[in-house]
């Protein structure tokens, strides 16, 4: 069950479940892969940045992944590996697929700046974790600082055969989306799968313009779900009212240094997860701002059931 070309849907970018003291809490990782597969997420993306993978022991990482790749049984797993090292990079790659993953996700490090640092960083990434395994490049340059312009995710994808889909979180971002798919159109770039972040902020326009689903973390995936599916079978009117509904929330998500905090203080109301808790370094919702929260869940439920908690 490798990751392929051809996936489309939604790839939920998990959070990582702790206990207000800090302690991984295994129990909540079982009860929170359940609900996102109770939302119909086509597949499953962990140990992202929205996960606090880099906050975790290797130990710690396996654990997650062993466990969420168990309960999801035949729904596909990505693992987000990007490390420093390549070392690093190459154990958690292997011991993931090891586990049943379905492939892995690599972004750049912040360093990288010129197209030929970019191209030839990858190029020693997949040398590192092996050819044989399928990955996801990640171009997220608001938050990593490294600018991907649509003819170096050409080259990278034409020089990697396992490089199988874009997770594309440019932002603005929809005209590289159409350049990418132009250069497919062409016949300069094979076919990828292009699944879309940034909390799913531009996911109703993004399917417009060729994305064939999401990869983001917002703490409503049905509805994701939902905006995805509408797309495909071309009701987009409807789409757009639904993604509407909710984009004051998405937008509140958005913001620098709670975003987290509020997704998982969402994800606790929803069940999803026992506690909101944060490793630390991390923030944590004042209570004005759980007050907002309330109110825009309140709002929401207005236009959709799922928000009445």
């Amino acid at each position: 069950m490798l990751l392929n070309a051809q996936a489309s849907g939604v790839y939920t970018i998990a959070a990582t479940p702790f206990h207000p003291d800090g302690r991984l809490d295994v129990e909540s990782i079982d009860r929170m892969t359940d609900f996102y597969l109770q939302c119909g997420v086509t597949g499953m993306t962990i140990l992202g940045i929205m996960g606090e993978a880099l906050k975790l022991e290797p130990e710690e990482s396996l654990t997650v992944v062993n466990r969420v790749v168990k309960r999801a049984g035949k729904v596909p797993v990505v693992v987000g590996v990007s490390a420093p090292g390549f070392a690093a990079m190459r154990a958690l790659s292997r011991a993931s697929m090891d586990a049943g993953a379905a492939g892995v996700m690599i972004a750049p490090v912040p360093s990288l700046r010129t197209d030929d640092q970019i191209v030839t960083y990858f190029a020693q990434a997949v040398e590192a974790v092996g050819d044989d395994i399928p990955w996801v490049l990640q171009d997220y340059p608001l938050t990593l600082s490294v600018v991907m312009t649509p003819k170096v995710i050409r080259q990278i994808v034409q020089n990697h055969a396992s490089c199988v889909m874009l997770k594309h979180e440019d932002w603005p971002g929809l005209e590289k989306i159409s350049a990418v798919r132009g250069f497919q159109k062409d016949g300069s770039m094979r076919p990828i799968s292009i699944l879309c972040g940034n909390g799913g902020l531009f996911l109703d326009f993004e399917m417009e313009r060729g994305a064939d689903g999401a990869m983001t973390g917002y703490a409503f995936p049905d509805m994701l779900v939902d905006v995805v599916n509408l797309q495909k079978t071309g009701k987009r009117d409807e789409a757009h009212d639904l993604f509407d509904a909710h984009l004051p929330l998405v937008r509140y998500e958005q913001q620098q240094g709670v975003g987290l905090a509020t997704r998982k203080y969402v994800l606790q109301k929803r069940g999803a997860i026992a506690s909101d808790a944060q490793r630390k370094p991390g923030n944590a919702l004042t209570p004005a701002a759980k007050a907002e929260v309330d109110y825009l869940l309140s709002r929401l439920a207005r236009h959709d059931p799922r928000a009445q908690l």
